[in-house]
């Protein structure tokens, strides 16, 4: 059978109708909203940082920064364009800046303390991903919300991306019967991949390893497009490629004799933003940028793969590769009537050759400038002939358009309708994280681990759409 014979083509291309714009209108208000920002690494000072400053300083004020590096401090300042007082003490900031909201973008393993901190001040508090990186600090942050009244938002992007938006939208009307089961594979290349083992995300005890701060994201995703929460994971996951598994190591790669060899090597002095943010401020806190990912502090894993039983019996096979000739990601959603399929970036699906080495600063582009491409789902009926591809014309920038759909819900119009609950809170980011920390638990310990373990929230078959 010809391909053409077998395809539908949907007549109308999908800009992801779920997601109308947020903002049609500035919202009237009588005075700018206190923000303070804690961790001015590269993710608060440019997406949390730089990025709220120009696009809603007509609405919010940056009344201070915290870090413990000094340095990092004054380069934020500049950076962000905002003049407000620096703290390396986050106490002193709260008591002498009165935020209304705080930012959380320090070290994973860290924010639960500004997050617990943050409440009992009776802040508001959106903290970017993961929530946090163990059962333990997961539990206080919990006992924390409940306790002050409070809300925490979590920065899970990705469920605003058109395509992923597109996709929630076909899952909802439910073209393919009762779901039965879904597999998820996420690729990063050699170049975003490495780049999680050059820094303090290579180190377990700081991220949690990918399984919680990379594959939270993914796992947030298959909470909201199953619906339903998970109850067990089992796990396998090894450490065969970076870390001690090369026979040569450096210091770092400006300090590396191996630098001609190691096809690795990152040459930091070429980027400026890193060299202005991190390199001249080593000397503060001793964080190096260009670490070696053959150094032997690096515990996390390099592989993973993860299987999920969800409370409703949908079963979830999901791996993680971080040394991929491409980075890209697939995903299909089995059930008693068909079968819902989509992907983006496998190169030979879009017929092109795809810059590895700069799509991952496309996706972080927040300049609101990044192309815009078609993406697809295929939605197939069990016992049909034809099946429906449908386009979704998406951005390649912001992670599908996603970070300014999410800011836009938090900071212009808090209010704005939201009928796919694409914005996350506590129980969001607890379970996504928890799936992780499950999961590195399962390989630790070689054996299934159970939701109920680790937090006292109880699973639920549903939890509405």
């Amino acid at each position: 059978m010809r391909r053409r014979d077998f395809l539908t083509t949907t007549g109308a291309v999908v800009a992801g109708s779920v997601l109308t714009n947020p903002v049609s209108a500035t919202v009237a208000v009588k005075t700018k909203k206190r923000i303070a920002l804690i961790g001015t690494g590269i993710r608060g000072t440019s997406f949390w940082g730089r990025n709220i400053q120009n696009q809603y300083g007509d609405i919010i004020e940056f009344v201070g920064l915290c870090d413990i590096n000094p340095g990092r401090l004054q380069y934020a300042l500049d950076y962000m364009g905002v003049d407000c007082p620096v703290f390396g003490d986050f106490d002193e900031m709260v008591a002498k800046v009165k935020p209304e909201m705080v930012i959380v973008t320090t070290m994973d393993s860290t924010h639960d303390e500004f997050i617990v901190k943050s409440l009992g001040y009776g802040l508001e508090v959106v903290t970017e991903k993961p929530m946090t990186t163990d059962e333990d600090k997961c539990q206080a942050i919990l006992d924390a919300e409940k306790k002050s009244g409070k809300k925490v938002v979590v920065g899970f992007n990705y469920r605003y991306g058109t395509l992923f938006s597109a996709i929630k939208e076909q899952l909802v009307q439910n073209p393919i019967g009762k779901m039965t089961s879904v597999d998820f594979h996420w690729y990063l290349n050699t170049d975003h991949g490495a780049s999680y083992f050059r820094r303090w995300h290579g180190e377990r005890d700081k991220g949690g390893t990918l399984l919680v701060h990379k594959a939270t994201h993914h796992f947030d995703l298959l909470n909201w497009f199953i619906d339903s929460d998970p109850v067990e994971v089992t796990a396998y996951g090894a450490l065969e490629h970076y870390g001690e598994n090369n026979k040569f190591r450096g210091a770092n790669c400006r300090n590396c004799a191996y630098t001609e060899k190691c096809k690795f090597y990152l040459d930091i002095t070429k980027d400026r933003s890193l060299m202005n943010l991190y390199v001249n401020n080593e000397k503060y806190d001793g964080y190096i940028r260009d670490n070696c990912l053959w150094r032997e502090d690096v515990d996390i894993f390099d592989k993973m793969a993860v299987q999920i039983k969800y409370a409703n019996n949908v079963q979830v096979s999901y791996s993680l590769t971080t040394y991929s000739p491409y980075e890209g990601w697939r995903i299909t959603f089995n059930g008693m009537d068909g079968r819902i399929e989509s992907w983006e970036d496998i190169p030979w699906r879009q017929k092109e050759k795809i810059d590895q080495a700069a799509l991952h600063a496309a996706e972080m582009n927040q300049s609101g400038n990044a192309p815009t491409r078609t993406d697809e789902i295929f939605v197939m009926k069990n016992f049909e002939r034809d099946y429906n591809m449908i386009k979704v014309e998406s951005t390649r920038g912001g992670h599908g358009g996603g970070d300014k759909r999410l800011q836009d819900k938090i900071f212009r119009d808090p209010g704005m309708a939201d009928p796919y609950k694409h914005s996350a809170g506590t129980r969001d980011g607890a379970m996504s994280c928890l799936i992780g920390i499950a999961a590195r638990k399962s390989i630790d310990e070689n054996r299934p681990v159970k939701i109920e373990e680790l937090t006292d929230i109880k699973p639920h078959p549903t939890r509405g759409v």
